[in-house]
């Protein structure tokens, strides 16, 4: 009959325990009472010997031997037997030279020899041993029995019954065990308790699956898209997965330390350290979006999950910019479906010049709006993007001027950059100069290099930021403005409603100034406004010369 070792956790612990209790137990009280007997029997030849020197330190006793026969009736047998009843010995037996007995519990065994040999206790030497005799085993000890005048006699034989030596640890025995079975119990209950916390800890796992657990655990974490980050109720940090090293720039060595060691302050370390309350809570660190949600664990501890939501949110953007361009370009349908009809009339009345007149002015004011940004701003995505904002602003009741000390070449390192930072300081701009009560409000916007370095500035007529809130505008999450309406035809495109949330485009502007090494601020504006400035450092390659750049003009034109 095979014996199965149990597969569970707990099950294994707890008959590992039980077993390694019991075999401590026996193997302790064997060692207990392995000496224990020795020592009795110690005691007991201890007690014999000090019988027989005492009896034979009487001197009286050694006259008797010497001057008396042996005799049950004698007084040598008398004072033995009144020395065994007194010490409760087993007998007291006084011998002569020759190992005769002049004493004995038995009386007939008085005047015979003595059954052991008695020649080293009379050639002066005490004996003690466990030996057997006519009552027995027994534990005895032989002293010489010596005159006043110091010559040896004969010699004191004692001997301690050793049944009584045996009951004594068998006595012993129960009272041991009672202890070991009172610690066993102990032991036993104390492996069901801790096997009971594993089998909720380990929810009832096998050894084997432990390894299988741990393997696919370590593939799920590193090879999902999305970034996990655990933490222990200390807030140390207790794993990072691939993603999630990725998104926040940690490395392996960020394991066992805290956040605030790692991260520096922000939004993003207060709301992977708790300090943020909510779900899909937004984050910006290095220029990415992200979307955090954490989750406390039983052990006190938590797990944060992060998306990256940088691309999503530049497409939402980007949609946004569409939607409103296209509502520029309803706007502008009427406006010419207008001059269309201005133009069939004046056909029609046989205005010819005049219908001619009308039509170059009209489209000679829109080539001239595109020309003026595209020989100040080279860089083809910027240009595009501010004749863009241009309709839109058009459509919102916003002039949009591009100021005269705007001067950017076409040699942008990275155009991304400068159309995400262009284009967030430009919605906030509209924004605030559409919703603020002006006359004529206005937006400028002024690109220029110094180098390498180009540094972006646009301003608005709008209500300005107050003093005290020029840093917290940074801060992602953070806005002044309402959530915007949602329109019906938006409300079958999901990602829409997330993009159009607030508080992180001057949060990235911020963010991506920082990444090229400059800075982002915002000031007054006189007259009224805000002033939005961003330097970004190397944002630029090498300035052209004059010549290689009128070659370059030439070869495009042509």
């Amino acid at each position: 009959m095979r014996i199965h070792w149990p597969r569970r956790v707990f099950a294994q612990v707890l008959t590992a325990q039980v077993t390694l209790t019991t075999g401590v137990l026996v193997l302790a009280t064997s060692l207990f009472l392995a000496p224990l007997s020795s020592e009795l029997d110690d005691q007991a030849m201890r007690r014999a010997l000090s019988i027989a020197q005492t009896a034979a330190a009487d001197p009286d006793l050694a006259r008797r031997l010497v001057a008396t026969e042996p005799d049950a009736r004698g007084p040598v047998q008398a004072e033995a037997e009144r020395i065994r009843r007194a010490t409760g010995a087993l007998y007291v037996v006084v011998m002569d030279t020759r190992g005769v007995r002049w004493s004995h519990t038995r009386t007939a065994e008085i005047g015979r020899h003595v059954s052991t040999d008695p020649s080293r206790t009379l050639a002066g030497q005490e004996v003690r041993q466990i030996d057997t005799g006519t009552l027995g085993r027994s534990a005895r000890a032989k002293v010489p029995l010596r005159d006043a005048r110091g010559r040896i006699v004969g010699a004191v034989s004692v001997g301690i019954a050793y049944d009584s030596v045996r009951g004594r640890l068998l006595g012993t025995i129960p009272t041991v065990l009672r202890y070991a079975g009172a610690a066993l119990a102990v032991g036993v209950l104390a492996a069901v308790a801790l096997s009971r916390r594993l089998r909720r800890r380990t929810h009832g796992v096998a050894f084997a699956d432990i390894s299988a657990l741990l393997d696919e655990r370590e593939a799920m974490l590193h090879s999902i898209r999305e970034g996990v980050v655990a933490f222990d109720r200390r807030g140390r940090i207790r794993l990072v997965n691939d993603e999630a090293g990725r998104l926040l720039g940690l490395g392996a060595e960020a394991a066992g330390r805290a956040l605030d060691e790692v991260l520096p302050p922000g939004r993003t370390t207060e709301v992977l350290a708790g300090r943020v309350d909510g779900t899909d809570l937004l984050a910006v660190c290095g220029g990415r979006v992200l979307i955090a949600n954490r989750v406390p664990t039983r052990d006190g501890g938590a797990v944060v999950t992060l998306r990256d939501r940088t691309e999503l949110e530049l497409l939402g953007r980007e949609l946004d910019s569409t939607q409103g361009l296209l509502d520029a370009l309803r706007a502008q349908d009427h406006e010419h479906a207008n001059q269309l009809h201005t133009v069939r009339g004046l056909l029609e009345l046989g205005r010819h010049d005049k219908a001619v007149e009308f039509v170059t002015e009209v489209a000679g004011a829109h080539r001239a709006s595109a020309e003026q940004i595209a020989e100040r701003v080279h860089d083809p995505l910027l240009s595009a993007l501010l004749v863009g904002k241009a309709a839109i602003a058009a459509e919102r009741g916003v002039s949009l001027r591009v100021s005269p000390s705007t001067l950017l070449p076409d040699a942008v390192v990275d155009p991304r950059d400068l159309v995400t930072v262009l284009g967030n300081l430009l919605d906030n701009a509209l924004d605030a100069a559409a919703g603020h009560r002006r006359e004529r409000p206005f937006v400028e916007v002024e690109l220029r290099a110094e180098g390498t370095t180009a540094v972006l500035r646009v301003s608005d007529t709008g209500p300005g930021v107050p003093p005290e809130l020029r840093e917290r505008i940074f801060a992602e999450g953070w806005t002044t403005k309402a959530a915007a309406p949602d329109r019906g035809d938006r409300a079958a495109r999901g990602p829409v409603a997330f993009h159009r949330g607030r508080g992180i485009g001057l949060a990235l502007v911020r963010r991506l100034a920082e990444r090229h090494g400059g800075m982002a601020r915002v000031t007054a504006r006189a007259g009224g406004g805000a002033v939005f400035t961003v330097v970004l450092p190397d944002a630029l390659a090498t300035a052209l010369s004059g010549q290689e750049s009128a070659a370059t003009t030439n070869g495009t034109a042509r």
